[in-house]
C-alpha cells in the first residue's frame, strides 16, 4: 500500500480546522443534553411504523439554549466555509485533493497519538 503524501498546510488552515472538531463536539454534547423537541411536546408512543418509537414529554429548549444551539450552529457554518473554501485547496489538484481533505481531518488526531 502507496504511503499518504504529507501535507504542509498553513497554520491557520489547521486552527480553523481544529476550531471546527471542537465545535461540533460541544455542538453534539449540548444536543445530547437538551430534551428531544425544540417546542414543548406531549410523550407519545407510536407502533405503527416498522419499529416503535417512543417518546417522553418534552419542556422544549428554554431561549438561552436555543441562543446557544444557534450561536454554535452558526460557526460551524462559518468555519466549515473557511476551510472548504480555504486558499490552500487551490494548489491541489486531481485525486490530491480528496487525500489532502481526509488528511486535514485527521491532523490533530496524530498529535494525540504521538503527543
Amino acid at each position: 500500500m502507496p504511503a499518504t503524501p504529507a501535507y504542509d498546510f498553513p497554520s491557520d488552515l489547521l486552527a480553523g480546522q481544529e476550531e471546527l472538531h471542537q465545535v461540533r463536539s460541544e455542538l453534539l454534547a449540548l444536543l445530547k443534553r437538551l430534551p428531544w423537541s425544540v417546542t414543548p411536546l406531549d410523550a407519545f408512543s407510536d407502533d405503527h411504523g416498522w419499529r416503535r418509537v417512543e417518546r417522553p414529554a418534552s419542556p422544549g429548549w428554554t431561549p438561552d439554549e436555543q441562543a446557544e444551539v444557534e450561536k454554535l450552529r452558526e460557526r460551524e457554518r462559518e468555519l466549515a466555509v473557511f476551510v472548504t473554501c480555504h486558499r490552500f485547496w487551490d494548489q491541489v489538484t486531481g485525486p490530491d485533493v480528496v487525500a489532502a481533505r481526509a488528511r486535514l481531518k485527521h491532523v490533530h488526531e496524530k498529535s494525540i497519538d504521538t503527543g
